[in-house]
């Protein structure tokens, strides 16, 4: 997309759009977690990891919107439906 002015400098000061996954500093991932990190989910639990001797437990999670299944410890679980 070509930037009005024709020109980088044209750019200062100006709103301007992009994606999450074209930022180059910081990762993208501390900028999901710093605008999205205490957003909550809902998802429907698919299994339940043995703890077996270890004293923490893990839930597998089908999250709608989200492609692969999200592995959360039993104990940050906030709530159920």
């Amino acid at each position: 997309m070509a930037n009005d002015g024709g020109t980088p400098v044209a750019l200062k000061d100006r709103w301007v759009h992009f994606m999450i996954r074209d930022v180059y500093v910081p990762d993208p991932l501390a900028v999901l977690t710093e605008l999205y990190g205490s957003d909550l989910l809902q998802g429907r639990v698919l299994d339940v990891s043995d703890s077996g001797a270890k004293r923490e437990a893990f839930a597998v999670v089908v999250v709608d919107g989200v492609k692969q299944p999200l592995i959360v410890p039993i104990e940050k679980i906030l709530g159920v439906l």
